[in-house]
């Protein structure tokens, strides 16, 4: 049976995936296949982000009875994320390749870390918390695409 914890974990490594494949492409300085595999792994992690802001996010809180929970480190943590991945695809439209090794370490780092915590900490507790309507839940962030 799938789980929040399942499926959004199975995103969180398809997008790791995705990140390393550019990484290796910028650092044989081939930018141009870089730039693709950027793109899509960046469009995949908007996605992601909007499965949980637009759909697990709220539910949880309206469950938790308020926003003030690990919801609003994990929303300040996708803005970070956002700023890094403005930064990287800045250093890739110029072919900056130290520009990009800095930014794309820190981008690991902070996704491995936000990793950890939605894995462990949040997804579980959105389950248990959710409890009969974590199905539903898990329905619409699947049919968002």
């Amino acid at each position: 049976m799938k789980t929040i914890g399942s499926f959004m974990g199975q995103e969180h490594r398809h997008c790791d995936d995705a990140f390393v494949a550019t990484e290796q492409l910028a650092q044989t300085g081939d930018w141009r296949a870089a730039q693709q595999h950027f793109d899509a792994f960046q469009a995949d992690m908007l996605q992601h982000f909007m499965r949980e802001e637009s759909i697990l996010f709220p539910a949880f809180e309206r469950a938790m009875g308020n926003r003030m929970g690990p919801t609003k480190m994990m929303l300040h943590e996708h803005e970070q994320i956002r700023v890094l991945m403005m930064q990287l695809a800045n250093a890739l439209l110029v072919q900056d390749e130290e520009d990009w090794m800095g930014h794309a370490e820190t981008l690991l780092i902070v996704l491995q870390q936000h990793n950890i915590k939605e894995e462990q900490v949040l997804y579980p507790m959105a389950e248990q918390v959710l409890q009969d309507d974590a199905g539903c839940v898990l329905d619409d962030m699947v049919a968002l695409g």
